[in-house]
């Protein structure tokens, strides 16, 4: 089982903007902050003082955000008012990772990496840790390590964030508002950074 603290930043590309009301779309970059839990399993062989494994959680995730939009008119004078815009990103993902460190004594150092996933997504992971194992008797006949470990996870959504009314524009000069519409197509790479501490219960040694 494991608990901590993720960070979220997605990139989304400016878009300049045709039609009735020409311009710029900006998307800063926004980042959110949440708690992030869940459980992993998985398998340890030593050789010496060398370990490589396999290691796959499944995590929930809450930060999710709205996202920030601005829009700047060319050569039109207005007033933009944002609308609702969520980047619908996903409250939960899992990793399925091979890990690979050094033992020293009860202390294991090592780099992780491999394939991370949502309900619609697919991507990569990469990071490392260190793992402490407890003495035994503290619970009983099964060894356990405490670990601390932290995750870069990158998710591409296909360079395709598709499209959707995001605001509207009410030029000064008075009218109708218009709608301000996001183009299909861009760049929507979201990462995603994780720290958490991870209690391990363990069948036998490293």
């Amino acid at each position: 089982m494991n608990a901590g603290w993720g960070w979220r930043d997605n990139d989304r590309q400016t878009a300049v903007l045709g039609g009735a009301v020409p311009g710029t779309l900006f998307f800063p970059d926004n980042g959110d902050g949440g708690f992030t839990g869940g459980g992993q399993i998985g398998y340890n062989y030593q050789i010496g003082s060398f370990v490589i494994g396999l290691e796959t959680d499944i995590q929930w995730a809450d930060t999710d955000q709205e996202e920030n939009v601005a829009f700047i008119p060319a050569g039109v004078p207005g007033t933009f008012v944002p609308g609702t815009f969520n980047n619908d990103l996903s409250d939960w993902f899992g990793t399925v990772r091979a890990r690979a460190g050094v033992a020293f004594d009860r202390v294991l150092i090592y780099a992780t990496g491999g394939l991370a996933y949502t309900d619609d997504n697919t991507g990569w992971v990469a990071g490392g840790g260190v793992e402490w194992a407890l003495p035994v008797n503290w619970f009983g006949s099964s060894a356990v390590t405490f670990g601390l470990e932290g995750l870069w996870l990158s998710f591409d959504d296909d360079d395709d964030f598709g499209g959707g009314v995001v605001g509207s524009f009410q030029p000064a000069a008075g009218g109708p508002a218009f709608d301000v519409v996001a183009p299909a197509g861009g760049s929507d790479d979201n990462d995603f950074f994780v720290a958490r501490a991870k209690l391990n219960f363990k069948f036998g040694t490293y």
